[in-house]
């Protein structure tokens, strides 16, 4: 593990205060930055890592056992380097031209954003929602869809776009997942976007190695493996009876029921970590190269993490006990935060399902964020 036990001790410190301000502490993402954790998918030739996916979701997971919105904001943002790493040297050389620890936020839903193609780019502008971290970062990466070229995502500097706070929420406050705004359109060149079919077929200009895995299958768990350590944060709040609202203090140790209910949410959490690693190591030993199929079956797999943790959240929240009602209980915001998380598209699993299954009796892929 790269993240520090004094990092991690610091995330669990500043998880009241970010919740209540919106925001992440600024001491918190710099002690994730001096432990490397925005550079892991950054390219060696930049001064990163150049990491495993797997080594990076197990940090991922730590961070969330003490703090579930810190875990999804810079997850999130961490990950956007993989992403740049896969576009044309110039861009990353601008990027990374600070050094290796960029700070992206993104939104990729392009509902909100008009893209009209000129001479050499796009010009854009819009809104786009759920932008986690936005507030630490200096670019953001936004989905629009070009008519006549289809979609593509946009790299754009901080000093283009402008902030909305509207992140009042039920769970992830920290996130501080506000709007991203362009008011009137700004021009992106070519070379700062990032065209759909380019991530699928895993285009990119680093050699042989980890960057031949497309960029989605990256992408589709970092929204959901936060959730995970959500849930072993809930059991630890259990074992330390924070959660469990009772004045037996030998309840949790000698009800059937409550013992039943820990080990089928301890299992949980266990088996979607070990899909995850088995998925990525399956990766690994084909070069990063997966099948079509494997890549359905693995973004259907991670579209079912969000399920799962709110089947082991709801297992205990039924003997969280009588003080988990008050607003501000923790165990109250870890169910609140697991839920939220649910609420991305990525997590949704009916279509993913649907696509995996009619692959598997031989009928043709049809999702393009593999």
């Amino acid at each position: 593990m790269a993240i520090s036990t004094a990092t991690l001790e610091l995330v669990a410190a500043r998880a009241d205060e970010g919740r209540k301000a919106r925001r992440i502490s600024s001491d918190v993402v710099d002690a994730l930055t001096a432990d490397g954790f925005f550079r892991h998918f950054t390219p060696a030739s930049h001064g990163g890592k150049q990491g495993r996916p797997q080594d990076f979701f197990l940090d991922q997971i730590a961070i969330a056992e003490r703090d579930m919105s810190t875990a999804w904001a810079l997850g999130i943002v961490a990950v956007h380097n993989y992403q740049i790493a896969m576009m044309e040297p110039r861009t990353q050389a601008e990027v990374f031209a600070d050094g290796p620890d960029a700070m992206i936020s993104s939104s990729y839903n392009p509902v909100g954003a008009k893209a009209e193609k000129v001479d050499g780019g796009v010009m854009l502008s819009g809104r786009w929602g759920w932008s986690s971290g936005s507030l630490h970062c200096n670019w953001a990466l936004l989905g629009g869809v070009v008519p006549g070229e289809g979609y593509r995502t946009f790299l754009v500097p901080a000093r283009e776009y402008r902030i909305e706070d509207t992140w009042f929420t039920m769970g992830l406050q920290g996130t501080g997942s506000n709007d991203i705004v362009i008011d009137s359109p700004v021009f992106v060149p070519d070379h700062h976007t990032h065209r759909q079919m380019d991530g699928f077929n895993s285009v990119h200009f680093q050699g042989p190695g980890i960057y031949d895995l497309p960029w989605a299958q990256v992408f589709i768990r970092v929204v959901n493996t936060s959730a995970i350590g959500a849930v072993r944060h809930a059991l630890a709040l259990m074992r330390d009876r924070v959660g469990l609202g009772t004045t037996d203090p030998t309840k949790n140790s000698t009800d059937p029921d409550v013992l039943d209910r820990i080990a089928r949410a301890a299992n949980l959490a266990d088996e979607a970590t070990a899909v995850m690693l088995r998925a990525y190591d399956l990766m690994e030993a084909s070069n990063w190269k997966p099948s079509l199929l494997d890549r359905v079956r693995f973004r259907y797999q991670a579209s079912l993490v969000g399920d799962r943790c709110i089947e082991a959240m709801d297992l205990l929240m039924d003997i969280a006990g009588g003080r988990s009602v008050y607003a501000g209980n923790a165990f109250q915001d870890l169910w609140h935060d697991v839920r939220m998380a649910r609420a991305h598209v990525a997590n949704n699993p009916a279509g993913f399902a649907r696509n995996y299954a009619n692959m598997l009796m031989g009928g043709e892929n049809a999702d393009m964020f593999l």
